[in-house]
């Protein structure tokens, strides 16, 4: 063991491997969803191994911390950059409101409590489980010119108080939205929910799919009889006898030769054409017709795609709006992802598609090239990143950040980290409306912020390790009793302030909160009650606004305090 300890020393790298191994081990285990999560276990596994006494080059921790911020901006920057411009706007502006809410609440309670600087820093970290802020405090206290004792002995506390107070931030923030505060509002989940699918034309969510022996769409051969309704139309209208669903006709046989069908295409007695198309509106409007097995006929070339959608002439569309155009026949839409959290969004009509959502297609090849054209570009499975995009806009942000100058003799600056936090929102969006150049697949940026993260948060408990029991014992109970408060008085008056001020409807108020807090297990949890992914559709655009502010405030609170 001595060797062992010994060799971590020498060889710090190796400690810090060691902590993200056991930090993300540890963090998946949860208990009905709730858990410790990679950070805060890979804290605690850095404080553990700190208590040897390694010393690690800080170099490394800004080059991590950088690189998740990046992540971070990258991730979020479509939804940001749309939240303030445009139809997101009131959900923006309440996710600001929010956001002053939490950081006043811990600013309040830091100077009641006594706390310094660097308490105060992990203090709002963990009670707003916002990890990325003390990144931004740690590079605020070492700019107010301390003591280097001094300093040393404020950025040692910063994990502890984060540690102590982030249990109850993320377990306590889900309870506090998902659990009282539909009682406090007074709001049926389940009722809002149904109540919002009927006015955007919501319908019940179909069993089964990939995976399984049921499929919600499904291509049919049928054999026009003599009579038939379809004898004599075009392919439009005979696709028009079903208004109230998609079928198209694909292709057809006449006279033993296979074509593809257009819209202008006259049917005929004796075609036998392909149909696509719900299997419960296909039961029910061709169940007397006389159905054909022609394997020949049926092997259309179908392929599903992912399609990033940057066409500004679709942004803001309702899906209704989509599906009548002409090039979208022939594909039906079977997902859409948005925001750095990957949200699923509800399918409905009423459903708004935004640039950088991820819309999953699924249809015959040339129709689904055909709408994606329309919509954007293929997001085609890739493991190359444009590299000289992601260095050039983080030296560029690093640059912009590091430019310091004074307001009434105080020290204002981003710093290189904020820097590189507003070079990823606009690189970010850049992309989704530029995107022949700054790729980097959702791998890579899963990587960048993750990993990053977590090499900056177990460097932060490998560094403050030896004085971390001291202090845990000095201000144990309290330091929790007060993040209890940090959390739960901000999330109170937000939801107050969602419905009563902003009037947000009932099913999306409790994800708006949950996204300006940017709390994903609350989300999960109100979306459970709500036995509905409906309350996800306001998560996204506030998301992108809170965890941009709720970041920036860990420097903030060090200029207020200070």
């Amino acid at each position: 063991m001595q060797w062992l300890f010994d060799t971590l020393r020498q060889y710090p790298e190796i400690a810090i491997f060691l902590a993200l191994g056991l930090g993300y081990y540890f963090g998946k285990f949860t208990f009905k969803g709730i858990g410790l999560g990679a950070v805060t276990a890979t804290l605690i596994a850095g404080v553990v191994i700190g208590q040897l006494g390694i010393t690690i080059n800080q170099p490394l921790k800004a080059f991590s911390f950088l690189m998740f911020l990046f992540a971070v901006g990258y991730g979020v920057g479509p939804q940001f950059v749309r939240g303030i411009a445009s139809s997101g706007l009131p959900q923006a502006l309440f996710s600001v409101v929010q956001c002053v809410f939490s950081l006043a609440a811990c600013v309040v309670i830091a100077k009641l409590a006594g706390y310094d600087l660097g308490y105060a820093a992990g203090f709002y970290s963990g009670s707003q489980t916002i990890s990325a802020a003390m990144g931004l405090s740690t590079d605020a206290i070492n700019r107010l010119g301390l003591p280097p004792d001094q300093a040393k002995a404020m950025l040692d506390s910063m994990p502890i108080a984060y540690a102590v107070t982030y249990m109850f931030g993320t377990m306590g923030s889900a309870i506090v939205i998902a659990i009282i505060g539909p009682k406090l509002l007074g709001i049926d989940l389940v009722a809002a929910c149904k109540d919002y699918e009927e006015k955007f034309g919501g319908g019940k969510k179909a069993l089964g799919g990939p995976g399984t022996g049921w499929y919600q769409r499904v291509l049919r051969a049928y054999r026009i009889r003599a009579g038939g309704k379809a004898v004599g139309l075009r392919v439009s209208e005979a696709e028009a006898l079903v208004p109230e669903s998609r079928l198209f006709i694909l292709r057809l046989r006449r006279d033993g030769q296979i074509t593809e069908a257009t819209g202008d295409t006259v049917l005929k007695e004796g075609d036998v054409v392909v149909v696509a198309g719900d299997r419960e509106v296909m039961v029910r409007a061709l169940q007397n017709a006389e159905e054909v097995d022609d394997r020949e006929l049926l092997a259309v070339p179908v392929e599903g795609v992912d399609v990033l959608v940057t066409s500004k002439a679709v942004d803001g569309k309702t899906l209704v709006e989509l599906a009548a155009r002409q090039e979208v026949r022939g594909v039906f839409l079977r997902k859409i992802t948005r925001g750095a959290t990957a949200t699923d969004i509800p399918v409905m009509p009423g459903t708004e598609v935004h640039r950088g959502d991820l819309l999953t297609l699924v249809g015959r090849t040339p129709d689904v090239a055909a709408a994606t054209r329309m919509l954007g570009v293929a997001d085609r499975p890739t493991d190359v990143t444009d590299m000289a995009f992601v260095g050039a806009a983080i030296v560029v942000g690093g640059l912009i950040g590091a430019v310091m100058f004074k307001i009434a003799g105080v020290p204002i600056t981003l710093s290189t980290a904020g820097g590189a936090l507003i070079a990823g929102i606009v690189g970010g969006w850049l992309r989704s409306v530029r995107p022949k150049f700054g790729r980097i697949p959702t791998p890579t940026v899963w990587f960048m912020n993750s990993v990053g993260l977590n090499i900056f948060i177990a460097i932060v408990g490998i560094s403050a390790g030896p004085g971390f029991v001291n202090g845990l014992k000095t201000q144990g109970i309290g330091l929790f009793l007060w993040g209890v408060a940090a959390t739960t008085i901000p999330l109170v008056l937000g939801m107050l302030t969602a419905k009563y001020v902003f009037r947000f409807h009932d099913a999306l108020n409790l994800g708006i909160v949950s996204g300006s807090r940017t709390t994903t297990a609350s989300l999960g949890l109100v979306c459970d009650q709500a036995k509905s992914q409906i309350p996800a559709l306001g998560y996204t655009v506030t998301y992108a606004v809170g965890n941009t502010l709720l970041t920036i405030w860990g420097m903030v609170i060090i200029m207020l305090l200070s």
